[in-house]
């Protein structure tokens, strides 16, 4: 891991800069053309990707956990305290978790800045602040499509808990882990 990171609680004047290191994050998992998608299939992703990006409707509701280095931001987490709602795109089918649960998503680190820990740092953070305001677990959603956090998570002791999986689009499962606290 690397010693130079400060994790902190973005500023309102930081969210048009998370939303697009969120963006950048994310755009690998994306599909690049939704010519080839059926309707559905094209409405989900653009709803989620409408979702990565809308970090400033997030706020009033959850933390937004940076990560910067070197005065820059480099990382970042939506996360949601005990009896706070996370919140996912209207048009998916996500389960609500429990409410003494704290839940966190959206975590992403730039490109350039990975393999550097941050995406830990950042997990770590999330428990940390869900063992202080007394939650009993902390819970996340997935995919396949992002293994090298999934893997992270199952190496930490995150356990898979598919009664709170979603189907956004056929064939697609949104996996979801939870890690008792």
């Amino acid at each position: 891991m690397t010693s130079d990171v400060i994790v902190r609680d973005a500023r309102a004047d930081e969210l048009d800069a998370v939303s697009s290191l969120l963006s950048a994050a994310y755009e690998e998992y994306l599909p690049a053309t939704t010519a080839d998608l059926s309707e559905e299939e094209r409405r989900a992703w653009d709803a989620y990707r409408a979702d990565i990006a809308d970090v400033a409707s997030r706020a009033s509701y959850s933390n937004q956990i940076v990560a910067e280095s070197h005065r820059r931001i480099v990382g970042s987490v939506t996360y949601f305290g005990p009896g706070h709602e996370a919140h996912y795109p209207p048009e998916s089918d996500a389960s609500h978790w429990p409410s003494g649960w704290a839940s966190f998503r959206l975590l992403g680190v730039l490109p350039e800045a990975r393999g550097r820990g941050v995406g830990r740092i950042l997990t770590d953070e999330c428990i940390r602040r869900a063992r202080g305001e007394g939650a009993a677990v902390l819970a996340l959603h997935t995919t396949f499509l992002m293994a090298v956090a999934r893997d992270m998570y199952v190496k930490m002791g995150w356990k898979r808990a598919p009664q709170y999986d979603f189907f956004p689009m056929p064939d697609f499962t949104v996996e979801a882990y939870t890690l008792d606290l």
